[in-house]
């Protein structure tokens, strides 16, 4: 299973829903600012439930962006070490978007949310219908540009990671069959897919 880092940028966001990411496979990273000398209780006791998943980097020094810069730092030097590893950077600052276009390009997944609660893993339920699986699958595949599955098996795990391996074989064969009768998945020479997606 994928690793999922989740780099929450404090000086902006002090998330209050930490317990959502509880049974999943998160590594959860909070940037302090030097001058950031508190932290919500309510969070820090969530937190605690980690272990040694979760770890608090208080940044040295102040400035314009300092704190941004350490959250870039740390992708850069998290996905040298792990190429199948996805960034999730909890944060309002819109500054991180362009540092995540060129991420994408160089098949590294980072995406920004608002919260918590707006990570995809998160946001969709094992219990949600499976059209909105369907939904969620897209919108996964289309952020990934270059870098989708490029057979039926690794696509099959692809989803599973992204449900959190929480899929029945039912349902994921059902998520298949849907993304084939939209054609936004077609199998060529077997195993081989293809994808038109929506731009």
């Amino acid at each position: 299973m994928k690793t999922n880092y989740v780099l929450v940028d404090c000086e902006n966001v002090q998330p209050k829903n930490v317990d959502l990411l509880k049974g999943g496979p998160f590594k959860i990273k909070v940037f302090l600012g030097a001058g950031q000398a508190k932290i919500p209780l309510e969070m820090a006791r969530a937190l605690q439930a980690f272990g040694h998943e979760a770890e608090y980097i208080q940044i040295d020094g102040n400035g314009n962006n300092a704190l941004d810069f350490h959250i870039a730092y740390y992708i850069g030097r998290l996905a040298a070490e792990g190429s199948d590893a996805y960034f999730h950077i909890i944060s309002k600052d819109s500054g991180f978007d362009p540092l995540i276009r060129y991420l994408k390009k160089k098949n590294i997944f980072c995406q920004r949310s608002k919260s918590i609660a707006d990570i995809p893993l998160i946001k969709v339920s094992a219990s949600a219908s499976i059209t909105e699986k369907v939904d969620a699958v897209v919108e996964n595949l289309t952020k990934r540009k270059a870098g989708k599955p490029k057979k039926l098996k690794t696509l099959r795990s692809t989803i599973q990671a992204l449900f959190l391996n929480k899929l029945a074989d039912d349902d994921l064969d059902k998520i298949i069959a849907q993304l084939s009768s939209r054609g936004i998945v077609k199998t060529i020479d077997g195993d081989k897919v293809r994808y038109e997606l929506p731009s």
